[in-house]
């Protein structure tokens, strides 16, 4: 395994667990308030479908972010409404709204499989990307994958180390204690569960527009399932977010490397490998150790109604 292959190798872990990255970030946000969402595998296939159309239209792949990221946000409303305001139970309403994005989006990009469209194109950073090894890995990308650096520190900070974060926290451990301090519990679970799906939908663009730009049905290919499983596995900490979709992302890629080295593996285990990963990684993320140690928020999945303690 010489240099040249390991580079290559983290080069696609990066590409490849960007658009993870923004969906597993987008369900931190979500699950933070209380609010889960299974839906992130429907709303990433609205992003990528709405995002390749517009950006084939306008001819601009930035406008193709704006309408994906808007795809995912307004599907998670629907999500937010039956949860929220109906108290509908939050798997079924998520489920059926990946039911919904799997085929909605097949059915408007039809039309649209196999047209070539526009891309985000590699934008290499002056001095850093000539950084031997680590410029080649981190700083030759497109602008997507500098956005997810970005979004990581900024996500923390603000989950962290702002007032609206701790609100955002408080929302989900305990509403009843953050409807006593003034803090609109309804208010905060609709902003951060459609901040949730304007993520995911950014991840579903990022797929069309950038790693593997065009529209194929089901092109998401279960990645929104597997942003829920690193929500977990990230105990819900965006830094622990970025490793998980990097690490996916690696394995993900190692199997293309690997065949293109003529590995005599047979692909369907080789197809099979990102998600026994994803598999072994929840496994190790459920240990009631490392639960105690951290957990999920104490509200998550629960409804809540002003004077319904328990709800």
């Amino acid at each position: 395994m010489n240099a040249a292959f390991v580079i290559a190798t983290l080069v696609a872990s990066i590409r490849a667990g960007t658009p993870i990255l923004f969906a597993t970030v987008g369900e931190i946000f979500a699950e933070r308030s209380g609010i889960l969402n299974l839906g992130v595998e429907g709303m990433m296939l609205m992003g990528a479908v709405t995002g390749f159309i517009f950006g084939l239209k306008t001819g601009s792949p930035w406008w193709g972010v704006l309408a994906g990221m808007l795809a995912g946000g307004l599907m998670s409303l629907l999500h937010a409404f039956v949860s929220i305001t109906l108290r509908g139970d939050q798997v079924v309403s998520g489920l059926a709204l990946t039911l919904l994005g799997s085929g909605l989006s097949s059915f408007i990009g039809k039309p649209y499989i196999g047209v070539p469209g526009v891309k985000f194109s590699k934008l290499p950073i002056p001095v850093l990307s000539q950084i031997p090894f680590l410029g080649p890995v981190l700083f030759q990308h497109d602008i997507l994958v500098y956005l997810s650096y970005l979004l990581i520190p900024v996500a923390w900070y603000f989950i962290n180390r702002t007032r609206p974060g701790l609100h955002l926290k408080a929302v989900g451990e305990d509403p009843i204690t953050a409807d006593v301090m003034g803090i609109q519990v309804a208010g905060v679970r609709y902003l951060y569960t459609f901040i949730g799906g304007m993520l995911a939908g950014l991840g579903g663009a990022a797929i069309s527009l950038a790693y593997t730009p065009g529209w194929i049905e089901g092109m998401t290919a279960g990645r929104g399932w597997i942003a829920v499983g690193l929500v977990i596995f990230a105990f819900w900490d965006p830094l622990q977010a970025a490793i998980g979709s990097y690490l996916f992302g690696g394995v993900q890629s190692l199997q293309f490397g690997l065949q293109t080295r003529g590995v005599t593996i047979p692909i369907y285990f080789l197809q099979m490998m990102p998600y026994a990963f994803t598999i072994l990684v929840l496994m190790f993320a459920s240990q009631e150790s490392l639960k105690k140690r951290i957990g999920s928020p104490s509200a998550l999945g629960k409804p809540y109604v002003r004077g319904e303690r328990g709800a």
